[in-house]
């Protein structure tokens, strides 16, 4: 009867164990969830703000393309004369 009251014991000593481990666990999945959603949002942002920046670069590079077009469209008229 004594062994049978120290293996209860013992097993329930042990379940309590994992019980605060299981815990202990759930809080490091979530912040690991948590710093997986940190990283997935900072990639979708340097990739929009890539974008952005790209977009802004091209519409420059147009701008540019275009004064230059119209520099050399003045010069010709004016050495056409």
């Amino acid at each position: 009867m004594k062994k049978v009251a120290v293996t209860v014991a013992v097993l329930a000593l042990g379940l309590a164990a994992c019980q605060k481990n299981a815990e202990e666990n759930a809080v490091g999945n979530e912040a690991a969830v948590e710093n997986a959603a940190t990283v997935d949002t900072n990639a979708a942002l340097n990739d929009s703000t890539l974008a952005a920046d790209n977009a802004l670069d091209n519409a420059s590079n147009d701008i540019n393309a275009a004064d230059t077009n119209a520099t050399v469209d003045t010069n010709a008229a004016v050495n056409a004369q």
